[in-house]
């Protein structure tokens, strides 16, 4: 069965390493982005055309779940690795596959992390921007801190500069 799976699993890997590749570039374009002055337009379009490649990736992974089902294989990187051993056994040329898989393995941990460090940093935004919006609208802010006990004590503290 692998004979008829593996053209079609390579063809999958490839088009996924290539996925990943514009998923980190986006990824990139948005940390570029956040460091400047943050434009909520170009983060808006990025964040659509991450979403899009996700949805791409999703379906790679639905995809290439179907193949390793069909030789019974479990869906994880161990049936990635039996899957290699199977093609070789077959004397499929399967190096080129296994490079593609390995880099876009590597390329997915280092978007993982970028998007993780470009969350942060728009919450911190989003939070800053919030507090500045109470403080213009004269709202007041809850100050929360602890005792010596490690309890929590809730304040209420008018510091409003300007009334809009």
């Amino acid at each position: 069965m692998i004979e008829h799976t593996f053209p079609i699993a390579e063809q999958l890997i490839f088009n996924a390493l290539q996925l990943t590749q514009r998923l980190f570039q986006q990824l990139n374009q948005e940390a570029d982005s956040l460091v400047r002055t943050p434009q909520s337009g170009f983060i808006n379009t990025v964040a659509n055309n991450k979403r899009d490649l996700v949805t791409q990736l999703d379906l790679f992974n639905k995809q290439l779940e179907q193949i390793l089902a069909a030789e019974q294989l479990p869906h994880s990187q161990h049936g990635i690795n039996s899957y290699f051993q199977m093609a070789m056994i077959a004397n499929l040329s399967s190096d080129t596959m296994k490079i593609n898989w390995e880099n876009m393995m590597s390329l997915c941990a280092e978007c993982k992390h970028l998007n993780e460090k470009n969350g942060a940093s728009i919450d911190i935004l989003a939070r800053n921007n919030k507090r500045t919006l109470h403080i213009l609208k004269g709202k007041s802010e809850v100050v929360t801190s602890y005792g010596r006990d490690g309890s929590t004590i809730s304040e209420f503290q008018n510091s409003t500069l300007v009334s809009v």
